[in-house]
């Protein structure tokens, strides 16, 4: 069977055809970047029509290589927490909210929930900007016409493709209005976003699967009988890639951004584990959860360094790092773009500290990247004190693809863990097709786990 894979993120829409064991077949790649709108108010933002239209491109890029004949099985990651408001005819009434913007803020005379803890416990998640309990009203006094409904980017760009595109439950939980138990919205949650339920996506069934609408199967013939998988979020998919899928092994990404998760088995309609406050939970599907913390801080420093910095580039970037023990860089505060939740600080307090003449720019970049290694130490404490133990750290994500240093400066500041390296590239895409084909199970096998010094697998190029 092939499968096609969609990675639905916040730099880049990709498109791969893995073969039956989830592995990328070699050239079956399309990729195109979009325009993420950043502004030191918090503003972070994609245009929905045009992340749609970057889509399409890496479709007929694929069809027209001839590499979708025989896909059965389209699996989806898909960015979490995004939202945009629509109007009663289903178009956008502006752009999408990404997880990056820190804008949101309850109204003056807004309260939250009445014992937040409780709202925890059965949401996962807080009443904080990153959720549509405070994005929702937020979107409403902020936009120039009437909203007729909510809905998340993955969810928009699905339904101009699908003769129906429901919510996954995956997605749902990073909305922050899905209790975790029951698989239903919130009605506290709902009642702080101001929603009446008509104004929600509709939640997808555990049996949904989805066809292409008539124009699209016109369009890419091989996959008109193909089934579309329910969208995981993102970060779900990448533990699955990542070979993290039992309790004993967290896995840490850095992509644009970065997070500290474990997956664990915790079935719909069963009592859930305690969540202590500073971690957050959602769902990978019906059977089973994710809970961790994530970050603004990730990959973007480096690209913000890379185009900032004057840095050497290629093998002279690597020697150069690889002249500093992990620690050799300068004091950074790495909140350039602002806290992920519970955290509320805003976007724009960054800082390189201990700076002279003598500083090269190479100290500075690895400065920022060993800041991002030292903001998840405290938080995998947390997670390990859920299972009673001390965890194996799988290292993933573009980023650590990249880079050697940095995949060796996490090894030494999560000491004495033993700290290891998924070399399979593609995590985010292999995760969602082995959740869409139920073999999470396969998760550790297909992750090609090895040396924090390896270099990432051939498949990555």
């Amino acid at each position: 069977m092939k499968i096609l894979a969609l990675d639905l993120g916040t730099s880049s829409v990709r498109g791969l055809v893995l073969d039956g064991d989830a592995r990328p077949q070699p050239g079956a790649l399309a990729r195109r970047g979009v325009v993420l709108t950043v502004d030191d108010e918090g503003g972070g933002t994609l245009d929905a029509r045009g992340y749609l239209a970057c889509l399409v491109e890496c479709l007929d890029e694929l069809s027209g290589q001839g590499r979708l004949d025989g896909v059965e099985l389209v699996a989806i990651s898909g960015q979490w927490h995004s939202v945009l408001p629509l109007d009663a005819a289903g178009e956008p009434l502006g752009p999408v909210l990404t997880w990056l913007d820190t804008r949101p803020v309850p109204s003056a005379a807004a309260t939250g929930p009445a014992d937040p803890d409780a709202f925890h416990q059965r949401t996962g998640t807080w009443w904080h900007r990153c959720y549509w309990s405070v994005r929702m009203p937020w979107l409403r006094a902020h936009t120039g016409a009437r909203v007729a409904r909510f809905t998340g980017l993955v969810e928009y760009v699905l339904a101009q493709l699908l003769t129906d595109a429901p919510m996954s439950m995956s997605q749902a939980s990073g909305t922050g209005l899905l209790d975790l138990r029951t698989l239903d919205w919130d009605a506290e949650a709902r009642a702080l976003a101001g929603s009446h339920g008509a104004d929600l996506p509709e939640l997808a069934p555990r049996d949904w699967h989805g066809r292409l609408r008539a124009e699209y199967a016109r369009r890419w013939p091989a996959l008109a009988r193909a089934r579309w998988a329910p969208p995981l979020g993102d970060g779900a998919a990448s533990n699955v890639g990542s070979g993290c899928v039992e309790p004993t092994r967290a896995a840490v990404t850095v992509g644009t951004s970065s997070a500290v998760r474990l997956l664990q088995r915790m079935p719909a309609h069963t009592d859930l584990t305690a969540l202590p406050h500073r971690l957050w939970r959602y769902r990978v599907d019906h059977d089973h959860v994710v809970t961790g913390a994530a970050y603004s801080s990730g990959g973007n420093l480096f690209a913000w360094a890379e185009r900032e910095l004057r840095l050497p580039t290629g093998t002279a970037l690597d020697a150069a790092l690889a002249s500093l023990p992990p620690d050799g860089g300068r004091p950074a505060d790495i909140h350039f773009g602002g806290d992920r939740p519970p955290g509320g600080q805003p976007a724009g307090l960054g800082e390189l500290r201990g700076l002279g003449f003598g500083t090269t720019a190479v100290e500075m970049l690895a400065g920022l990247m060993y800041g991002v290694c030292e903001q998840v130490v405290d938080d995998l404490a947390v997670l390990e004190s859920t299972v009673g133990r001390p965890v194996e750290v799988v290292l993933g994500g573009g980023a650590m693809a990249a880079s050697v240093w940095w995949r060796q400066a996490f090894a030494a500041v999560l000491a004495p863990r033993r700290v290891r390296f998924g070399r399979h590239p593609e995590i985010g895409a292999t995760g969602a097709a082995l959740v869409a084909t139920g073999r999470i199970a396969d998760a550790v096998t297909v992750a090609d786990i090895g040396r924090t010094g390896d270099q990432a697998s051939a498949t990555s190029a």
